[in-house]
């Protein structure tokens, strides 16, 4: 379970910082940015507050909703266009450095899910399997898969067929399959090889 031990060794306040939707084929990368009050902290975070991958979905929104009350957050998006011309790890770095832009106080430091420093107005560390160790990436983790699902449940209603409520947008079979039946959108990341593909094979 993470804690406050990365936390502690870093100039305050801390900003944890991680990304959801780096995989899919459609739809935009999201990453959440954090930083937690310490000292008012409701229960619920401080024992539930883990890797948004390993929790249910239903006890992802309901942390999201007690952050959203307490915490400083600030979220950065990097749309399916802005992934086609940076190319995905830019668009990343892009949407990480918009999130800590978004968040009301300025962060000393930026504990970032990973390997790859983004470019920030503050101290960076990174840390692989930082969603798990940090509560404040932990914390991130979460606002950028909750967020970043409603987004995808937002396009399905707009592009219906894909199954982007259930899939958020990734190489789904289900997601495959209407990909050959109703051919390619907006939302789709035309610059990833299946999509990519796909285009080239229909204008032969």
């Amino acid at each position: 379970m993470p804690d406050f031990a990365l936390e502690d060794e870093c100039a305050a306040p801390v900003a944890g910082v991680d990304e959801a939707g780096r995989g899919p084929w459609a739809g935009p990368v999201v990453a959440g940015a954090v930083i937690l009050p310490r000292d008012a902290l409701p229960t619920s975070l401080v024992t539930q507050l883990d890797d948004s991958k390993k929790l249910k979905k239903s006890l992802r929104e309901a942390l999201y909703a007690d952050l959203a009350a307490v915490a400083d957050i600030g979220v950065g998006i990097a749309t399916a266009a802005e992934i086609d011309t940076l190319n995905i790890l830019q668009a990343t770095m892009l949407a990480m450095r918009r999130a800590v832009e978004g968040l009301s106080s300025a962060p000393a430091t930026a504990l970032v899910d990973g390997n790859r420093p983004p470019d920030l107005a503050c101290e960076v560390r990174t840390i692989v399997k930082g969603d798990s160790r940090s509560m404040s990436i932990a914390a991130a983790s979460i606002v950028a898969k909750v967020t970043r699902d409603n987004i995808m449940t937002d396009l399905s209603a707009k592009h219906p067929g894909y199954g982007w409520e259930r899939n958020a947008g990734y190489g789904t079979k289900e997601h495959q399959n209407a990909l050959l039946q109703l051919g390619v959108t907006s939302a789709h990341r035309q610059s990833f090889a299946p999509i990519r593909k796909l285009l080239t094979t229909s204008s032969e």
